[in-house]
């Protein structure tokens, strides 16, 4: 697995079970198509979709990121930046936690937030997140459960099944 597989399959999550081709995908995330090819084959591998790399396997999914993501793909953090919130300091875990005087931002010079730097999964998830504000919630769950505390995993992990939940519900 490599970060960007991760950030495929939440991408792939909020069509909600749609087909998607890889030539969107890589044209919403950022990527080369090859790239997401690549990536779709890993994860078919890994078994997180199907064999026709067209749904994900959602409970391998939450598996994965609730126990492997935090040790497989841990958050680097750096100085305060300019960018676009994640982990805490984005929806929907800034609903959630309270007493946050810590703002943490992926790098980004489109982003209207100041706060410390958090290392994205990949280079091209802050203007992604822009774009897809449900792909941005995934991500800012993702980064909670790669470097959140055990009280902010406890919440990501319900946001998350409940995303999951609506995108079962759409297969």
């Amino acid at each position: 697995m490599k970060e960007q597989d991760l950030v495929i399959l939440l991408k792939k999550l909020t069509y909600r079970g749609m087909s998607l081709s890889v030539r969107k995908l890589a044209e919403e995330l950022g990527m080369s198509p090859s790239s997401v090819s690549e990536s779709l084959e890993r994860s078919k591998n890994a078994q997180l979709v199907d064999r026709n790399k067209k749904r994900v396997n959602t409970l391998a999914l939450l598996e994965f990121m609730v126990h492997g993501l935090a040790y497989v793909f841990p958050a680097q953090t750096g100085r305060v930046i300019r960018g676009v919130p994640t982990y805490i300091s984005a929806s929907p875990i800034k609903e959630r936690v309270t007493n946050v005087a810590d703002q943490y931002v992926w790098r980004c010079p489109k982003g209207a937030a100041r706060g410390q730097m958090v290392d994205p999964l990949y280079p091209s998830v802050p203007e992604a997140a822009i774009l897809d504000e449900e792909l941005h919630q995934l991500l800012a769950i993702a980064d909670t459960l790669r470097m959140g505390r055990a009280r902010e995993k406890e919440i990501a992990i319900d946001e998350l099944t409940k995303f999951i939940q609506r995108y079962a519900e759409n297969q």
